[in-house]
C-alpha cells in the first residue's frame, strides 16, 4: 500500500517507519505540505498521511481523488484543514489522531511557565557569556497563586493536576465541567471572567471552534489580573494577537508563553534562519522580554510520536483491508454506510 507522507520530518520518517515494520506499507516522503498544488506527488498513491497545516481543501481533495487516493490519515488531532463535508461528497476516509500523550503537552505548558517566570532562558544565556548577575532575574513563587484552567480535557486536567502540586489554587471553566474530577483534585470551577479576574496564571486548554475563537480578545485581557502570565499550548486563534500585544506594550501581562500562534503556517516547523522574517506581529512579539515562544513543540516527546504514528499506521492498514477504524479516530468512514 503505497502511501504518501506530505510535510515529513526526520522525527515523522523515523517514527512512521518503525511502527509499520512488517506491514505491506510503502512510504514515499515529502519535505512539501499538502495542497491542490502539490497533490500530484499522490498520483500513484492509496493514501496520504499529513499533519496539522496541510492543505485538504476542496479542489486539493478532487485531485486527490482522480489520484486514486482513498484515505486522508492525519497525524495529529487538529483537522482544521480538512474539508471534510467534500471528503464525504468524493468518498474519501479520513481519520486523525485524537490524543497521543496529553502528558507531553501539559507538561510543556508547565515547562514554559516555569521558564518564563524564573527567566532561565535569559539566565542560560548570560552564564554563556561568563555575565553572571542576577538583575533582572526575579520571579515569583507559584506556590499559594491561583492558576486559571480554562477548558478541562485530558490535557487540561493534567495541567491542573501538576499546578495543585505546585501548591497551587487551581480554578477551571468548561462548558461540560467534570464535577467528580474537580472534588478529587482540589480544583474550583468558576465563569470565565471571574476565572480571568483572580488568577495569576491562565493557561488555555480548549479546541478552536467559532465559539473559542480569539477568547483571549482585548476585553479579556484587560479583565486579567496585572502582572498575570498567560500561556497557550492548545490554538494560536484562541489568542487575537494584535490585542495581545498592545496588552503586553502598556506593561499590564507578566508574561506570555506560546506554544502555538495564530498565523503559524510557513513559519513554525521550518528553518527560517537566514531569511527575513514576514510576519510583522510574530517580530514584534518576539522583541518583548517577557515572551517565550516555541515552534508547537508540545507533543515533541518519544512516547507522543510512537503513539502517533501506531495510531497512524494502524488506521491505513485497517483501511486498505476494508476493517473498522480504531475507535473515535474516524472523521469520515467511506466503508461505513
Amino acid at each position: 500500500m503505497r502511501t504518501v507522507a506530505f510535510d515529513a520530518k526526520p522525527y515523522d520518517r523515523e517514527h512512521l517507519q518503525q511502527a509499520s515494520a512488517g506491514s505491506d506499507i510503502e512510504w514515499r516522503f515529502m519535505d512539501c505540505r499538502l495542497s491542490a498544488d502539490t497533490a500530484a506527488a499522490a498520483s500513484d498513491a492509496q493514501a496520504v498521511c499529513i499533519f496539522v497545516n496541510d492543505h485538504a481543501d476542496r479542489a486539493c481533495l478532487e485531485r486527490l481523488k482522480e489520484y486514486g487516493v482513498k484515505h486522508i490519515a492525519l497525524r495529529c488531532a487538529g483537522f482544521n484543514g480538512v474539508d471534510l463535508v467534500a471528503a464525504k461528497e468524493l468518498g474519501l476516509s479520513v481519520t486523525r489522531v485524537p490524543a497521543y500523550s496529553p502528558y507531553a503537552v501539559a507538561e510543556h505548558a508547565v515547562a514554559l511557565l516555569l521558564a518564563l517566570n524564573r527567566k532561565i532562558p535569559r539566565a542560560n544565556n548570560r552564564v554563556h557569556d561568563l555575565n553572571f548577575s542576577l538583575t533582572g532575574l526575579v520571579g515569583f513563587d507559584l506556590h499559594g497563586k491561583t492558576a486559571g484552567i480554562i477548558g478541562t480535557g485530558k490535557i487540561g486536567r493534567i495541567t491542573a493536576q501538576i499546578l495543585r502540586g505546585f501548591g497551587m489554587r487551581v480554578l477551571a471553566y468548561d462548558p461540560y465541567p467534570s464535577e467528580e474530577w474537580a472534588t478529587q483534585h482540589g480544583v474550583e470551577y468558576a465563569d470565565r471572567d471571574t476565572l480571568v479576574a483572580e488568577s495569576e496564571v491562565l493557561s488555555l486548554h480548549t479546541p478552536l471552534t467559532p465559539e473559542t475563537h480569539h477568547i483571549i480578545c482585548r476585553e479579556m485581557l484587560a479583565r486579567m489580573k496585572p502582572g498575570a502570565v498567560l500561556i497557550n499550548v492548545s490554538r494560536g486563534a484562541l489568542i487575537d494577537t494584535r490585542a495581545l500585544i498592545d496588552a503586553l506594550k502598556t506593561g499590564r501581562l507578566g508574561g506570555v508563553a506560546l506554544d502555538v500562534y495564530e498565523e503559524e503556517e510557513g513559519v513554525f516547523f521550518e528553518d527560517l534562519s537566514g531569511k527575513i522574517l514576514q510576519d510583522d506581529d510574530l517580530a514584534r512579539l518576539l522583541t518583548f522580554p517577557n515572551v517565550l515562544i516555541t515552534s508547537h513543540q508540545a507533543f515533541l516527546t518519544k512516547e507522543a510520536l510512537a503513539e502517533i504514528s501506531r495510531v497512524t499506521v494502524a488506521n491505513l492498514t485497517q483501511g486498505a483491508e476494508g476493517l473498522p477504524f480504531l475507535p473515535e479516530t474516524a472523521l469520515v468512514d467511506a466503508n461505513s454506510p
